[in-house]
């Protein structure tokens, strides 16, 4: 009887402490957020994330969400792969319908003294400084139809969490991270496609 006692008030107890936050996935600045969920017991945190894609110098994508999120999701995080990078900034918050703001643009970095290599094209052997806190080699495989592209670069924890990720067989990623300098040896690779990035990003912060 006790026992039933003490679950039936854990259960209420988890139900009165049930976060609830915006939830709005990839969408433009401009755009209001106005949908709402309520967040698993596990992810009590309201966040709004920002990610923006860099390529030859140039801004060439700039997209907000606002979920519930785990402590692990919230901050910034990058991956840089030579001739483009994309970078996540995550806000977070503890209060009913707290992340009304969107995520803030990411920070400048500076080199850290980790190198990796990155492809430029048709090799991988170029020497890539990564900044910030991308401590980590990363090798990436696209699979885009009949297309196949490598890039290597620099990473931040948070990239490197998801090892594989699927999406419905039309874009299929391999992903695997290493620490020590240049531990994501060269190797020939295709044409990158910088347009590839932000949808495999996303995939890795939103799954």
């Amino acid at each position: 009887m006790h026992l039933l006692t003490l679950m039936f008030g854990v259960v209420l107890l988890s139900k009165a402490h049930t976060l609830k936050c915006y939830q709005c996935l990839l969408v433009t600045a401009s755009k209001n957020c106005t949908e709402t969920t309520e967040c698993p017991f596990q992810a009590q945190q309201c966040a709004a994330m920002r990610i923006t894609s860099y390529g030859g110098g140039l801004k060439v994508l700039d997209e907000n969400s606002k979920f519930c999120a785990s402590t692990e999701e919230c901050g910034e995080a990058s991956v840089n792969f030579g001739t483009s990078q994309t970078m996540v900034t995550s806000k977070c918050c503890t209060s009913n319908l707290c992340n009304t703001q969107p995520a803030p643009e990411p920070s400048k970095s500076n080199p850290n003294g980790k190198m990796c290599f990155y492809c430029d094209g048709q090799k991988c052997n170029n020497t890539l400084n990564c900044e910030g806190n991308q401590d980590y080699c990363i090798s990436t495989t696209v699979n885009a139809k009949e297309l196949k592209v490598t890039l290597k670069g620099c990473a931040s924890k948070i990239m490197c969490s998801k090892q594989t990720t699927q999406t419905g067989g039309a874009l299929a990623t391999e992903i695997s991270c290493c620490q020590g300098n240049f531990c994501n040896s060269a190797s020939s690779t295709s044409a990158g496609l910088l347009l590839l990035l932000a949808p495999l990003v996303s995939l890795v912060m939103l799954s």
